[in-house]
């Protein structure tokens, strides 16, 4: 397996500021895939194939001109073929060692015998901590995500992994914030996934992140594929702030997430955390970049637009679901936040939205 052999070899990775300000733009962003022994191949290919496809396949199946947002490199510990799972032969373009620039780095899921294959793997993880603290974001997939716990990079940090393997997880690294109800977390450049095809809800997920929501609607239309599922059970939406580790922040984070659609004041959510009105102000703002009341906004907005990418019918309804009643005020903070009436949204993104599913268990679909 060969990626796109023109990478850049520049020193060093972009910062998070960096690769912020690259988001939305044209920038053409380094990603390395790490291939492993006896790995899941799909984990690795998956990735490989959904960002070679952002701002390609779209642009060739509507006779665009390409616009590339990523170029991609397949690297083995030691830069040798390895055998996958389930013997399926897998050829990187070079060593972990031999990579002189990414941006991303994507750890595929290992196998279920996870503490076997750390052992197996102990290389990779002062790799993993040298290109963390250049800059780069690691996204572990699955089982993958255990390499990044070894290397203590998820101390007292969300992360979340497959529901199989996260009670052996919680109990070896129990210094980690474990979410394993999460399809994907994201908290300080540091990314996990959920199960076996959450590889490209993942993938997905940083294709919006970095070239926005457009692109990564168009990035799935075009292979048919999902937009990125939020939970392995549930609903949920995404992270609408920079990661922080005000752990009572984030508890009103989630109460807020539950009960978006609800008045809740400022004097309510401080006591739920035993914090007065003026200290949880300033603590919330310091946490999240914002003030209660505009994240309020925010995660309502966002609530609203995956309410209209899934073709509801009624404005009105989306409205009253995300805690309005005015639906002249509903519409207008909308198009302040997004630039497109409710009506203008659906129109444009309901077609390009697929529902893949979940286990009536509320287990994740692999």
């Amino acid at each position: 397996m060969t990626g796109h052999a023109n990478s850049k070899n520049r020193a060093g990775g972009l910062d998070a500021g960096h690769i912020s300000s690259a988001s939305h733009s044209d920038a053409v962003l380094d990603v390395t895939v790490v291939l492993l022994e006896d790995g899941y191949a799909s984990t690795a290919i998956g990735p490989i194939e959904v960002f070679h496809s952002a701002g390609l396949l779209w642009n060739w199946l509507h006779g665009d001109a390409p616009q590339p947002r990523f170029r991609v490199r397949t690297a083995s510990i030691d830069g040798r073929s390895v055998t996958s799972l389930c013997a399926l032969g897998l050829t990187p373009e070079l060593a972990i060692h031999d990579v002189t620039h990414t941006d991303i780095i994507i750890l595929p899921a290992s196998g279920w015998d996870v503490l076997d294959r750390i052992a197996q793997n102990t290389s990779l993880l002062p790799w993993l901590r040298k290109w963390h603290d250049k800059g780069a974001y690691i996204a572990g997939i699955c089982t993958g995500v255990a390499f990044l716990a070894e290397c203590g990079l998820l101390d007292g940090r969300q992360a979340t992994t497959h529901w199989g393997v996260a009670d052996i997880l919680r109990k070896r690294y129990p210094k980690v914030l474990w979410r394993p109800e999460q399809f994907v977390t994201e908290d300080r450049r540091l990314l996990c996934s959920g199960g076996i095809y959450a590889a490209i809800d993942l993938s997905l997920y940083l294709v919006e992140k970095f070239c926005g929501h457009d692109i990564a609607l168009q990035c799935a239309k075009s292979l048919l594929v999902g937009m990125p599922r939020r939970r392995q059970s549930g609903y949920s939406v995404f992270p609408l702030s920079a990661p922080h580790s005000d752990e009572r922040i984030r508890q009103t984070e989630d109460y807020l997430r539950q009960h978006l659609d609800r008045d809740v004041s400022i004097g309510h959510l401080a006591d739920r955390i035993g914090m007065s009105p003026r200290n949880f102000i300033r603590r919330f703002k310091a946490a999240t970049g914002r003030l209660p009341g505009a994240y309020i906004q925010m995660l309502r907005v966002e609530a609203a637009k995956e309410l209209l990418e899934q073709g509801a019918a009624s404005i009105q309804v989306v409205c009253s679901k995300v805690g309005y009643e005015d639906i002249a005020f509903f519409r207008s903070l909308f198009k302040r936040h997004t630039d497109m009436t409710p009506a203008e949204y659906r129109n444009r993104f309901a077609n390009m939205s697929f529902d893949r599913g979940e286990l009536a268990s509320g287990r994740a679909v692999a």
